[in-house]
């Protein structure tokens, strides 16, 4: 890693890409057929729908392949993937790709306004939609359709990108990021060992599958042999156990989760065997200071594995528990691409200073996405940025601050929600948190609170705890408590829309 030795730091350079030692063959049609007659016996998706077997897997992806086929699914089609069953959604994403299309991973818990609006930017060729929505796409609500199709094996054939996960932004318009320039198994592999995805294991995902990172590390936990769990919805202690159950030695999560499961009564939280756990990947979200030092004292630091990068992929950071101890609140070094600091000027800032944080592949490598709906924030020789704010210490380690559109400017002083929230969820009762500006005659904005408890009533010394740890410019000045979930399925804050439900009045 090469490490700060000038005043202006332009970038930082990867590491190497992690080498794999698992066979991993070109296409994703001959990449499960091997799995399939490597470890043809081995669980590969449990969920609640029941246990699938590699060999199982590949027959039943073949058969829906030839589904898809059949309803007129081309390569370089997407094909929209709608569903609360993990099993399906996964199954979908490898027979679109035997077919050389995309995947197209959208939420089951979208309004019609909502997926209508996604469908129209898309356009997919077909959708497996289980739930009630309507939709003028050719759809597949049973797959049962396919138990009397061919299992054999289908020409191979690659897909032209990865993936084409949706995301709303900041903005609520929809956009698709269509990711992966190669649409192949070493490709996912390859994501999959930078986060840390072992081979031949067992894999827990607790996050729903729409979302990007769930999805990816589902898929690449099951391209690398590993038997991938799914889980039906997050709950704290049912993680635990699930773990226990399955001797888990990966688990996916995300911030909010680790703070459910920590707040759990200790003689829940440590009823459990963790001890098949070798990495526990958090991954989404920047994890509280006071969080990630408890579990790493938990788990142990070379367990606590950390990623940052966002779903267009143009570089990522990562760092384990140990490193994170001699730099603590950072989210790592560039595993994948560069990354760069700079001011709104788009001129490079020296170490230590807080800047708009971009990002690219290389010099000489353009993006390996495209959107639809959008466009990116580019400058010269490819680099990117999607509005992150941070700074770097001298040894090129990243750290976050908030995103540019969350940052409140309060009587001409700099606010970041982020660490309000942080601050407002180390409180015992506070299961989630939500900052955002609301106008003020005199300051122009303000920060307001909304906080998730269990009763709904705000806790009695919240103010007291907040202006314990924070600046009186930062305090909320108003703050509402619900005991409605803030965050939805994949462990998201939707802003705006708590802002809208919330805080408008």
């Amino acid at each position: 890693m090469t490490q700060q030795s000038v005043p202006a730091q332009e970038s930082v350079p990867a590491e190497d890409a992690p080498a794999l030692d698992v066979e991993v063959r070109p296409t994703f049609h001959e990449q499960f057929a091997l799995l399939a007659e490597t470890r043809g016996d081995v669980d590969a998706l449990i969920d609640a729908t029941g246990t699938v077997t590699f060999a199982e897997l590949d027959a039943h992806t073949n058969r829906l392949a030839r589904l898809f086929q059949d309803r007129g699914v081309a390569q370089g089609d997407f094909v929209l993937m709608s569903t609360p069953v993990g099993s399906l959604m996964i199954q979908a994403a490898i027979a679109a790709w035997k077919v050389g299309a995309v995947p197209m991973p959208v939420s089951d818990r979208l309004v019609q306004s909502e997926l209508d609006a996604i469908i129209e930017v898309g356009a997919p060729a077909l959708a497996i939609d289980t739930t009630d929505r309507t939709m003028d796409v050719p759809r597949i609500t049973h797959v049962q359709d396919a138990q009397g199709l061919s299992a054999d094996p289908l020409p191979a054939v690659v897909s032209p990108q990865l993936k084409s996960p949706t995301s709303g932004g900041s903005t609520g318009r929809p956009k698709l990021i269509v990711s992966g320039a190669e649409g192949d198994p070493t490709a996912i592999a390859l994501l999959g060992r930078v986060m840390g995805v072992p081979e031949n294991d067992v894999c827990l995902i607790t996050a729903a599958l729409y979302h990007n990172a769930s999805f990816s590390n589902a898929l690449a936990a099951l391209t690398l042999g590993n038997t991938t769990v799914l889980m039906e919805r997050f709950d704290p202690e049912t993680t635990l156990r699930m773990i226990e159950q399955h001797r888990a030695g990966w688990v996916y999560a995300v911030p909010a989760m680790m703070q459910r499961i920590w707040k759990l009564p200790d003689d829940v939280k440590f009823r459990y065997d963790l001890s098949s756990v070798t990495t526990f990947f958090h991954v989404a979200a920047p994890c509280p200071q006071w969080l990630k030092r408890a579990w790493i004292d938990w788990l142990g630091p070379e367990v606590i594995y950390e990623l940052y990068g966002p779903t267009e992929g143009q570089a990522a950071t990562a760092l384990t528990g140990t490193e994170w101890l001699e730099h603590p609140g950072s989210v790592g070094t560039a595993k994948v691409g560069e990354v760069s600091i700079r001011d709104e000027a788009g001129a490079p800032l020296p170490a230590g200073e807080t800047g708009v944080v971009w990002l690219r592949r290389g010099v000489d490598e353009p993006p390996s996405y495209f959107y639809l709906g959008s466009e990116a924030e580019a400058a010269e020789d490819q680099w990117e940025t999607v509005g992150d704010i941070g700074w770097m210490d001298a040894d090129g380690y990243l750290y976050l601050t908030d995103r540019r559109g969350d940052m409140l400017l309060v009587g001409g002083v700099n606010v970041y929600p982020a660490e309000v929230e942080a601050v407002s969820d180390m409180h015992p009762a506070v299961l989630a948190s939500c900052c955002a500006g609301i106008p003020d005659a005199d300051l122009g904005t303000v920060p307001a609170l909304v906080v998730e408890t269990a009763t709904g009533e705000m806790p009695a010394d919240l103010e007291e705890h907040l202006a314990e740890h924070l600046s009186k410019v930062k305090r909320p000045r108003h703050i509402v408590a619900t005991s409605s979930p803030l965050r939805d399925a994949a462990g998201k804050i939707r802003k705006r829309d708590i802002k809208d439900e919330f805080l408008t009045t």
